[in-house]
């Protein structure tokens, strides 16, 4: 992957395109996550319904800290296990639309520890959808090769980091103490919750 390539990518999600992905996980799908417009187009890509929200991608910990409100605890957190194949669950900012969250008030926040999704995201200058490249229920795609037609098709550009590890990011609200989707480091996020449970603010 050369830096051109990289460079393609991001000019692709500045213009409101969807584009493949690598990430420590599986491969995803980035579009701009505050362009309503991008984000409907990845809804639509993937076959995905509107009432099941996007996560958002960004470079590093301080980048997400612009678009999320959080409290000492959960900024604690993302700085412990960030970057890393954990999707931090924070109360969003307006910035980021609702669409993207199916209206909710709390958004997902990746930021992967893989060095090509993180420059991607860098360049792109603007938090990206993080969710998978693959039809919705259909498998999780861990090598382009295994993208379909109809995906290849619709995205701008697909970033190609070899294979992927295909394990599960663990989805966690750290400041309500709860791991939602257990994947990847789910026995050390737990233990993490529990130490530092006696700082838990209100549910």
């Amino acid at each position: 992957m050369s830096d051109d390539d990289v460079k393609q990518a991001a000019d692709a999600i500045r213009r409101g395109e969807a584009v493949v992905y690598p990430t420590e996980t599986v491969y995803g799908m980035g579009a701009d996550a505050t362009n309503p417009d991008a984000i409907e187009r990845v809804f639509d890509i993937k076959g995905r319904d509107r009432d099941k929200p996007l996560s958002a991608g960004f470079p590093d910990v301080d980048a997400a800290l612009e678009y999320v409100v959080v409290d000492d605890r959960e900024v604690a957190f993302m700085r412990r296990f960030l970057p890393g194949p954990v999707t931090v669950v924070v109360e969003r900012r307006d910035s980021l639309p609702d669409v993207l969250v199916s209206g909710r008030d709390r958004v997902g926040v990746r930021v992967p520890d893989h060095d090509l999704a993180l420059d991607f995201f860098e360049q792109a200058g603007t938090p990206v959808t993080a969710t998978s490249a693959n039809r919705s229920g259909t498998g999780s795609i861990t090598n382009p090769s295994q993208l379909s037609d109809e995906i290849r098709e619709a995205v701008a550009f697909v970033l190609d980091g070899g294979t992927t590890p295909g394990t599960e990011s663990t989805v966690v609200d750290p400041g309500r103490g709860i791991i939602h989707r257990r994947g990847a480091m789910a026995d050390e996020i737990e233990a993490w919750l529990e130490t530092h449970a006696d700082s838990e603010p209100e549910a």
